[in-house]
Formats: C-alpha cells, sequence, structure tokens
C-alpha cells in the first residue's frame, strides 16, 4: 500500500514562496531586473509563482523562460528564448533539488555567458545530493533516505502539496 506523508500543504506552499520571493528581492535589490529561469514543467511553475510575489513586493523587472531538459538523459538544454545572459541576474528554478544532477545541467546554457549571478531556488530540497550543488533559496529542506520519493502535486497552475513516500 502506497504510503503519503504530506510535508507542505497548499497554505504552506504559498507561505514558502512568499519567503523565497522575498530573499530573491532582497538578495538582488541592487539591480533593475531579473530573469526566472524555471525547469520545464514543474519548476515553470514555481518560477511563475514566484515572479507574481516578486511583481508585487519589487520594483524589478522580472523575466521568465524555461529550461527544457530529459532528466533521465540531461545532454542538450534547451532555452525558450535566446537570450544575452551576460551581466544579469539569474535564477534557475524547479520543484524539488533531489540529487542535484537536473538543476547541474540546466545550467549548462548560461555558461556560455558571463552572467552579473546564477542562483538558485527550489520548493523542496533533499539533503543527500549526489552532484555539488548547494541551493540558495530553499522553502523547506528535508532529510529523507534515498530510498524515499519526494513529490509535489499540481494541478495546471495550482500547487497543491508536497510529500514523500
Amino acid at each position: 500500500m502506497e504510503s503519503r506523508n504530506i510535508i507542505l500543504t497548499q497554505d504552506i506552499i504559498q507561505k514558502k514562496i512568499e519567503r523565497i520571493a522575498y530573499e530573491i528581492y532582497e538578495l538582488n535589490s541592487d539591480g533593475t531586473d531579473i530573469i526566472l529561469a524555471g525547469i520545464w514543467d514543474r519548476g515553470m511553475v514555481v518560477a511563475r509563482k514566484i515572479a507574481a510575489v516578486l511583481e508585487q513586493i519589487s520594483p524589478l523587472k522580472t523575466s521568465i523562460i524555461s529550461l527544457h531538459l530529459d532528466k533521465q538523459h540531461p545532454d542538450e538544454v534547451k532555452v525558450s528564448e535566446d537570450i544575452d545572459f551576460n551581466d544579469k541576474v539569474v535564477v534557475v528554478v524547479d520543484d524539488v533539488a533531489n540529487s542535484g544532477r537536473t538543476m547541474l545541467y540546466a545550467l549548462k546554457p548560461l555558461l556560455a555567458y558571463l552572467p552579473k549571478k546564477i542562483q538558485t531556488a527550489v520548493l523542496v530540497d533533499r539533503r543527500h545530493k549526489s552532484f555539488p550543488l548547494s541551493v540558495d533559496f530553499v522553502g523547506y529542506s528535508l532529510a529523507t533516505t534515498l530510498q524515499d520519493m519526494v513529490l509535489v502535486e499540481m494541478q495546471g497552475e495550482d500547487i497543491i502539496a508536497a510529500y514523500f513516500e
């Protein structure tokens, strides 16, 4: 029988997203614009939610792009628009950082440029990474066993819950 352990409810998720947005603004308040690069598709939902809060609380001009990659074979990353990332602040966003591999590979197209900053944001961060990645903005940090799966349930643009099983 499947066992779900809810770690974040919809209300708490909204509060976590608001806190992430405030932290992003605090660390980047000296600039004028920011690019949120959501990892397709769940990271895009989180990025859009963060952008909505940033637009309410800050004067930063927020752009959203998507990064498409096959999480099982991430050798190619497609960027939704052709953007010059030189001297820009880019925040790569995903729902969950498990091993760190997806987030690390998502950085690949940015390495052809010289961004001002590259930062990372996730709703749930698992502590036992297999790849050298430290997340800058975390909604909830969780230590699980390697066998546990952390999942974020979404319905369209709504983030319903986060749980592990």
